[in-house]
């Protein structure tokens, strides 16, 4: 009997191994194919598919022995690890580069007649003090941790005051933003809320939250600022967790993440989670229709800003992964923060609803040390320089966009100041933003 079960208990083992392998096999020929898909055919890099630093360095070196295989013609990237479990992405013009999309999938038509705002940002000459200060951002203390920052832009008073760029890049190139797109649900949201299409106390905004689903309690407001209570994890080491699943093995992102049972009574914990921002997109799709919906963020708001630079990346279900996947300039970053500190207001164009602004950067009080508002960073986290003698020099009013590989935008309306950097610091504690923003704030 104990030998029975001894070999019962080791197949048992062998079955979750191959089970796990499996995962981090699929896992990652899925980050591969999407990341390369989106530097080919999105940003237009012309990058070596093996040895990209994006797919090859630091905590990556594991991707080098996944192959990649580039159709250039049909704009497909296909990767896998010996053969197994190919994971393949697909560029189509409006959508973006997405994973596990059929090619036989049309592309939308997308209107050319968007009415634009653009105006070229206005240039002062940048003092030495703060030359040196952008300057600083470009080198690399610890060559074993390295911060490889691509892009900085500081704007005050609406005029560019420095600027820089680490070869190749250059004002044209695209940046993705990473979770630094989650900022951009709220101010989505706040435009169906001044229409009246939708309000922050609505509930049962999903199909199957039936009248009897205790999630049907759920409120946009509680989406907002991620106080949901649905369990979701938001772990990036493991293979097994929510967010790798939705990211790289989910056709539909939304439907995926609004699927997860309850973990706690809607409104009463905070819990960072990309599936919430991915349910708030669906919902924003449902709201305007989905024949409106592809050309609708940019006509309402990112071409009226003049942020036409903005490419936003849908998953196989055609939802905007607004969690995770869009991309602009720098510059345009930058004038995103602009909008935002400007209290949704453009070229004197209110877009935003009055007191919509006070309403995303209002605590949330279920989050750690109130440091999260609706879809907004409020406060630092540690593992970027958050809780340091650097974070506490920082005015009380600033807010922050933070995405992977330390994307960041840096929101501080007392000093009329935006602050955006682009980099590749795949380990994320080699960037540290609370002491380079208040660099910046010396210098000036």
């Amino acid at each position: 009997m104990t030998v029975a079960l001894f070999w019962i208990a080791l197949g048992a083992l062998l079955i979750a191994a191959l089970w796990f392998l499996r995962l981090v096999i699929e896992t990652g020929a899925a980050y591969k194919a999407k990341v390369l898909s989106t530097l080919l055919f999105t940003q237009h890099r012309a990058v070596n598919p093996q040895s990209a630093t994006e797919v090859s360095a630091d905590s990556y070196r594991i991707l080098r022995l996944f192959r990649a295989r580039i159709d250039h013609e049909k704009r497909l990237v296909s990767t896998s690890f010996l053969g197994l479990r190919p994971q393949t992405a697909i560029w189509r013009e409006g959508f973006g580069s997405t994973l596990h999309a059929d090619s036989a999938m049309s592309a939308p038509s997308v209107s050319s007649t968007r009415p634009r705002v653009r105006s070229e940002w206005e240039r002062t000459g940048t003092p030495s003090t703060l030359a040196d200060a952008v300057a600083r951002a470009f080198t690399e203390p610890n060559p074993a941790r390295r911060r490889r920052t691509q892009a900085v832009v500081v704007v005050q008073g609406g005029r560019i005051v420095a600027e820089q760029y680490a070869p190749p890049f250059d004002a044209s190139s695209l940046f993705p933003g990473w979770s630094v797109a989650k900022s951009l649900v709220p101010s989505l949201v706040g435009i169906l809320v001044g229409e009246g299409r939708l309000s922050v106390s609505d509930q049962a905004l999903w199909p199957t939250w039936s009248a009897t689903d205790p999630r049907a309690a759920i409120t946009l407001e509680d989406l907002l600022r991620m106080r949901s209570g649905l369990r979701f994890k938001e772990v990036y080491t493991t293979p097994v967790s929510d967010v790798l699943r939705m990211l790289y093995r989910e056709r539909d992102m939304a439907a995926f993440a609004a699927s997860r049972p309850l973990a706690a009574p809607p409104g009463t914990a905070w819990s960072y989670s990309s599936g919430t921002t991915n349910i708030l997109s669906a919902i924003i799709k449902r709201t305007v229709g989905e024949s409106s919906y592809i050309d609708w963020p940019h006509r309402v708001l990112l071409d009226r800003i003049g942020m036409s630079s903005a490419i936003l990346e849908a998953d196989a279900a055609g939802t905007f992964v607004c969690s995770s996947y869009m991309l602009a300039t720098a510059r345009d970053w930058a004038r995103f923060g602009r909008f935002h500190l400007q209290d949704g207001v453009w070229d004197g164009t209110r877009i935003l609803p009055e007191g919509w602004m006070a309403f995303c950067t209002t605590p949330t009080p279920q989050s750690p040390t109130a440091n999260f508002g609706a879809h907004w960073w409020l406060k630092l986290q540690p593992d970027i320089g958050g809780q340091t003698a650097s974070a506490s020099r920082i005015p009380a009013d600033a807010f922050f966009a933070v995405g992977h590989e330390g994307q960041t935008i840096s929101v501080i309306p007392s000093r009329d100041l935006v602050v955006v950097r682009h980099g590749l610091s795949i380990y994320i504690d080699a960037w540290n933003q609370a002491e380079f923003v208040t660099d910046i704030l010396d210098a000036l």
